[in-house]
């Protein structure tokens, strides 16, 4: 006889879910990144999988941006896109994902390592597409603005080509833009003609704020952007007011508890605001947001909803349903797959007694 713990990790494994925060450079397999260093001649500072999962130790934000890059030096062919998107693919199968908005940042294969567009989106697109055939999972694309450049011409050029692509890409799955990179020195505020130009053209607006900068950020991203969603959030926590808007208005957060932890946002779980921001009313979706970098799963970060946040079943099933109820799919397809959420979990509930 399973005890409740036992019964809700079977749960946790077994339930439909969908992911919104995702970065797919920081989603390759430690494996499959050193096989992709090997064959296009890239050194990297280890050599086995247990000296990469060392490596993965960040002592900043800074830091991780760093090893972060260096992730991507090693895609050079539509081929390296190719096996990613379909390797995480394989993952959502594996771990009950239907759904994933995943962010992509084109300007730093464009710009930074030579990449040209036809090749990186030529591999994302056949990766995308052989993911859904093989393994029932849809996945559409959030390309970002990538805010680390002081210079302000090149940063201004950068954001200009991240819209153009992202624009290009709308009919191949590209939904929204966001914008990830360091939070110090680059506002939101920076960025409203770009997101102004998205929005013109039909994506959607997902930045990340409110991780390394605290409520200002959270504040730019949603009125000078018109954030739908927030990348992370978390720090809104530090302002009542700001709190109660996003209850109010009905923002959802992109929370990632154990990326906030690992990168020292917060020293521990214990600590993390997710429950609170829960309580006040916000909507929260969990994600993993670089998971092999940060040691975690999608699965992961649903079960601490239970251990330690000890939420019982019916805040957790809600949880898991924001994550398509937030998501940017059309509105048809949101309440079918709605739909398909409900009748699982109600049959899982019974099969688990629960």
């Amino acid at each position: 006889m399973m005890n409740e713990r036992a019964k809700i990790e079977r749960y946790v494994a077994a339930v439909p879910k969908a992911e919104l925060h995702v970065h797919l450079e920081g989603s390759i397999q430690p494996a499959t990144l050193l096989a992709l260093a090997q064959r296009n001649g890239v050194q990297l500072p280890v050599q086995t999988v247990g000296e990469m999962q060392r490596w993965f130790t960040f002592r900043d934000f800074n830091h991780f941006v760093e090893i972060f890059f260096a992730i991507s030096r090693c895609l050079k062919t539509a081929e390296d896109y190719e096996l990613i998107a379909y390797e995480f693919g394989a993952s959502m199968a594996k771990q009950k994902m239907r759904y994933a908005e995943v962010t992509f940042s084109p300007i730093t294969h464009h710009s930074s390592l030579g990449v040209p567009f036809d090749t990186f989106f030529t591999g994302l697109t056949r990766g995308r597409l052989r993911a859904q055939t093989a393994f029932g999972v849809e996945i559409r694309w959030i390309f970002d603005i990538v805010r680390d450049i002081p210079d302000e011409t090149l940063n201004r050029q950068r954001a200009e080509y991240t819209v153009a692509v992202a624009i290009e890409g709308m009919n191949d799955g590209v939904v929204a833009l966001g914008l990830g990179g360091a939070e110090v020195g680059h506002p939101p505020e920076q960025y409203v003609n770009w997101f102004d130009k998205a929005r013109g053209a039909g994506l959607h607006c997902v930045p990340h704020a409110g991780e390394t900068v605290g409520p200002p950020s959270i504040w730019g991203a949603l009125k000078a952007l018109g954030a739908e969603r927030v990348g992370h959030g978390v720090r809104a926590i530090e302002d009542p007011a700001l709190v109660a808007y996003l209850a109010e208005q009905f923002v959802p957060l992109e929370v990632c508890p154990t990326s906030n932890v690992r990168l020292g946002v917060y020293t521990d779980i214990a600590e993390h605001p997710l429950p609170h921001l829960h309580a006040a009313g916000v909507p929260i979706t969990v994600n993993s947001d670089d998971p092999p970098l940060f040691n975690t799963t999608l699965n992961d970060e649903v079960k601490l909803l239970a251990d330690p946040f000890n939420f019982d079943l019916n805040p957790l099933n809600e949880i898991i349903l924001n994550g398509v109820r937030h998501s940017f799919l059309p509105v048809q397809e949101k309440q079918a797959l709605q739909a398909v959420f409900q009748d699982e979990m109600a049959k899982l509930r019974h099969e688990l007694m629960l």
